[in-house]
């Protein structure tokens, strides 16, 4: 398949999937299959392009950190909190992540995991959905410090490819008493330097050969594949958050059991 509509394949399905609980991570590995292309070949270009995810959430929410910039700089206790709660949610993958990036690497190479990810994931969507009991409406920067951390903790379960990062942190939110919107606006948050750390490890440990141009997907794909992950992002966390907020997150649980099991069935031929 040629290059760019490799690139701006791969750029829809993550920019339609980075924020919502169905794992963009295991979609793309899945992807490598079902377009025959070398996962291995395009993983430096699957890390960067979900930076054009992450911008998307920027654009969305500029008010937001906006606001909060303006509050630090007048030492203001609400955007002080609201910082301190990103942070707190983001420093166990940041450790874990380090510490396993070999073996995270290992898993990220077999799509049977991911199916079967899919699945479980999906059951445990529907349990949460049924069994949480979300508080009233509040904000990230209301959270306590033991429920951004714990998300934190829940957020390390997606290190195993096909859980889904946004999957994980939302419902472990849910679990944990917070109501919907404020835990898929938590989620996004925390994706940014989640994501951030991710891609400058990458791209630190790819450094080499992107320098050199030695490997056949080079910077054009990745801006190409940057930039269509940015905007289909951009309409997703639109729909995503007004969809959730009155109808929760069943259909998605549905759709990766469906995904998952015709995965596993199909892999395993």
């Amino acid at each position: 398949m040629d290059l760019t509509i490799t690139a701006i394949l791969l750029g829809i399905v993550e920019g339609l999937t980075e924020f919502i609980p169905v794992s963009s991570t295991g979609h793309l590995i899945l992807a490598s299959e079902l377009f025959g292309y070398d996962a291995a070949t395009w993983a430096v270009f699957n890390v960067v392009i979900q930076l054009g995810a992450i911008l998307a959430v920027v654009v969305q929410y500029w008010r937001t950190f906006w606001a909060v910039g303006m509050g630090l700089l007048r030492l203001e206790s609400m955007s002080l909190v609201f910082v301190r709660n990103i942070l707190l949610g983001f420093l166990p993958s940041a450790v874990l992540g380090l510490l396993l990036k070999d073996q995270i690497r290992m898993l990220l190479g077999s799509p049977l995991v991911v199916g079967w990810a899919l699945v479980l994931g999906g059951i445990a969507i529907l349990a949460i959905e049924r069994m949480a009991r979300p508080g009233p409406a509040s904000g990230v920067a209301q959270l306590p410090m033991r429920q951004a951390l714990g998300v934190g903790l829940f957020q390390c379960i997606a290190m195993i490819p096909g859980v889904s990062r946004s999957g994980a942190t939302i419902m472990g939110a849910l679990a944990m008493g917070i109501e919907r919107r404020t835990a898929a606006e938590f989620s996004f948050f925390l994706a940014i330097p989640t994501m951030m750390g991710a891609t400058a490890l990458e791209l630190w440990d790819s450094r080499a050969e992107l320098m050199a141009g030695t490997g056949p997907v080079g910077w054009d794909e990745i801006a190409i594949g940057f930039f269509v992950a940015f905007v289909v992002a951009l309409a997703v966390i639109k729909l995503f958050v007004a969809y959730v907020s009155r109808a929760g997150f069943a259909p998605f649980a549905w759709y990766r059991i469906v995904a998952g099991a015709l995965a596993v069935f199909l892999l395993s031929r």
